[in-house]
């Protein structure tokens, strides 16, 4: 079966849009029915619209979590965690979860959230000087290039 592009009209904005030929296979291959009704920027204000209103999440998808009952491996206290636990692996309590976690510069959280990098005790000094071709700018890499290929005197 050969595809072509087709001319469709979306029901919310009354304007023509393309359903391609890629689309339509994909269509026949997830096996849908119907033609798409709307065009790309209807769908996503549809959608936006509609996970806005209903929450999002699993929760809003009538997805429960599963809550499981287990004791925490590291304070021993009786806990709920959001899976189902594995065996052989340590099921920690979110105290000990949150004790447990790697602690990243809180400079960076930071810095990322209004663009600028607040000065930080952990960050103030490298603790080692970072290799000369990390230095150098990205215009310089021919220049690295050559003086690494041509023989030291």
């Amino acid at each position: 079966m050969e595809f072509v592009d087709r001319l469709l009209i979306c029901a919310d904005c009354g304007g023509e849009f393309v359903f391609t030929a890629g689309e339509q296979l994909f269509f026949l291959d997830k096996q849908f029915k119907n033609d798409p009704k709307r065009c790309k920027p209807c769908k996503s204000r549809r959608s936006a619209q509609v996970a806005g209103a209903t929450g999002a999440g699993p929760a809003a998808a009538g997805i429960s979590r599963t809550e499981t009952r287990t004791t925490c491996s590291e304070c021993g206290i009786e806990t709920t965690v959001p899976f189902k636990p594995t065996q052989g692996r340590p099921v920690l309590c979110r105290q000990c979860f949150k004790n447990k976690r790697p602690v990243a510069a809180p400079g960076a959280e930071a810095a990322t959230a209004n663009g600028s990098a607040a000065p930080d005790a952990h960050a103030a000094a490298p603790l080692s000087a970072p290799p000369a071709e990390q230095m150098q700018k990205p215009a310089d890499v021919s220049a690295i290039a050559a003086a690494q290929a041509s023989p030291a005197a």
